[in-house]
């Protein structure tokens, strides 16, 4: 059976209902009142994973909203998009947060951007919105000016879970933290040393970049995309340019397919490498922690010196890359990773042999299993609680096709078990590396970037994915009739993980906060956006 036919008979739908709308891409539109049937059906009969939900406001176009939904069908090497066109006089849609908890966040946030109310959620407190934000201004929406400036009002407190039982106390941390660190609030119920529960709350550096890209000429979004998490620059930019390259129907050259692959390993090795050294930082093993940021400086000084930018600021582009790697550049990553990897040994073996490290990482911050497939996480951290899932290999992209590695997993769901991830997929990534530079297609003029066409196509759209170093970043990029960006939806891993650490802190102590939350390591600025 083809794909399409055993997507529709899992579904239980005539299969012309279910469109190709081009490789590793399948479409479908339901009725809203469907949405939780067909998750069902996605999650049960295909083995679906949730990886995005969001909004689009087509009312100037065909007088609705849109609800969508993108689950991957790893099993099949393909996305589903679902789509359920909502009526603006009916502003809402069934919820299925409470048997999926994955979505969550994202109907809420479609609440607050679009003021599409999901029916049935179990909690429909604001997620995106703060406080003072009034009432009926749903800043996606296409008649809500990009240069509005929004009146603050008094809102009503953020509902908060209240201290209840004799001896419970509430520690509220943050949203401003000490040393360098964007804002969150985290409020703690602790009786004694232990945490009870952990609440929550985000969204202070939101930025309006889903509204910014559509005011943006599409040929320069990769600059904005690479300003959505400063850590995962190439991961962004790559999720950006697949997506506006499958609406182009363009394929970069070979050698730049390959040099993506370079530069996407590298920013996994420099941030593993980094959030390794933050937890020898974080129970004061600073030997360890030195080592760490010595192995992450050279690898940006190399990044500088071989693209130009020590984290690969403007190297990704529309069609490939903005330049090429001579031989010579070729051969120099070639010894440093060698170097490196032995270093990185060393390093591995000074924090298992050091026993005090263990007792602080060793059954600290757990995430079960169940805990993170039932909360959707993904990337490292699900890996860490034994979900097989990477991108790279269920999706491949770039060149990633034919590539031999192995997905790490753990079954712990500690610190450990997310350190010992990190390291091995640093093994990973240094033979990705060395596979690539031994097939590596050779240098020529037209050899790094395709050129693009002066258009994109009118009323279409496309998902552009990549497994960055923290997990999959997805760009979800739709065109109006002049072919221009009329939406496009960014879902960045931490969007999808910072739930899981409320799982995870609980019957720890507050001083073993910091070293759970540097395990996972959220990026507060790809979570707002």
């Amino acid at each position: 059976m083809s794909v399409v036919s055993t997507v529709a008979t899992a579904l239980g739908v005539a299969e012309e209902v279910v469109r190709e709308v081009r490789a590793g891409e399948l479409a479908l539109e339901v009725e809203r009142s469907n949405l939780p049937a067909l998750a069902d059906r996605v999650f049960l009969g295909l083995e679906g994973r949730l990886l995005s939900l969001f909004a689009s406001d087509e009312r100037q176009a065909t007088g609705r909203f849109v609800v969508r939904q993108v689950w991957s069908l790893p099993g099949h090497r393909t996305f589903l998009h679902v789509a359920a066109p909502i009526d603006p006089a009916l502003p809402s849609f069934p919820s299925i947060s409470a048997k999926y908890p994955v979505a969550n966040w994202f109907e809420r946030e479609v609440m607050d951007l679009f003021g599409l109310v999901p029916e049935g959620h179990p909690n429909l407190a604001r997620v995106a919105l703060h406080d003072d934000w009034p009432e009926g201004a749903w800043p996606l929406r296409k008649d809500f000016p990009a240069d509005r400036i929004v009146p603050r009002v008094q809102g009503d407190f953020h509902p908060f879970r209240p201290v209840t039982g004799e001896g419970v106390f509430q520690v509220p941390v943050g949203p401003v933290h000490a040393g360098i660190i964007e804002p969150g609030h985290f409020r703690f119920g602790v009786a004694g040393e232990p945490i009870l529960y952990l609440q929550l709350r985000l969204f202070y550096v939101h930025k309006g970049t889903e509204k910014r890209f559509e005011r943006l000429p599409w040929r320069h979004g990769v600059f904005l995309a690479e300003s959505i998490s400063g850590d995962t620059s190439v991961g962004h930019a790559l999720a950006y340019a697949h997506a506006i390259e499958r609406l182009a129907n363009v394929e970069p050259p070979p050698r730049a397919r390959a040099l993506r692959v370079v530069l996407l390993e590298l920013e996994r090795l420099y941030n593993h490498t980094a959030d390794i050294g933050g937890v020898a930082t974080d129970v004061a093993f600073s030997v360890a922690a030195s080592r760490a940021q010595t192995l992450r400086e050279g690898l940006l000084r190399l990044q500088d010196d071989l693209f130009g930018s020590r984290l690969m600021r403007s190297v990704v582009a529309l069609g490939g890359l903005r330049r090429d790697v001579s031989p010579e550049g070729l051969i120099k990553l070639r010894k440093h990773l060698e170097h490196f990897g032995k270093e990185f040994d060393d390093l591995i073996r000074l924090l298992n042999d050091a026993g005090s490290f263990g007792d602080r990482v060793d059954g600290t911050g757990i995430l079960t299993q169940q805990a993170a497939r039932d909360l959707g996480i993904v990337g490292m951290a699900a890996r860490a609680s034994g979900l097989d899932m990477d991108l790279r290999r269920d999706h491949p992209h770039d060149a990633y096709e034919g590539l031999r590695f192995e997905v790490p997993v753990e079954q712990g769901g500690d610190v450990r078990a997310r350190l010992t991830v990190r390291a091995r997929e640093v093994a990973q990534s240094l033979s990705i590396v060395r596979q690539v530079l031994d097939a590596m297609p050779p240098l020529s003029s037209a050899s790094f970037r395709h050129p693009m066409p002066t258009r994109l196509p009118p009323r279409a759209s496309a998902l552009g994915w990549a497994e960055a170093w923290r997990g999959p970043c997805t760009h979800w990029i739709a065109t109006d009739e002049r072919g221009e960006i009329a939406r496009v939806k960014i879902t960045d891993p931490s969007f999808l993980n910072w739930p899981g650490i409320v799982q995870a802190v609980p019957g720890n102590i507050i001083p073993d906060f910091p070293v759970i939350n540097k395990s996972f390591n959220f990026s507060y600025s790809g979570n707002d956006r």
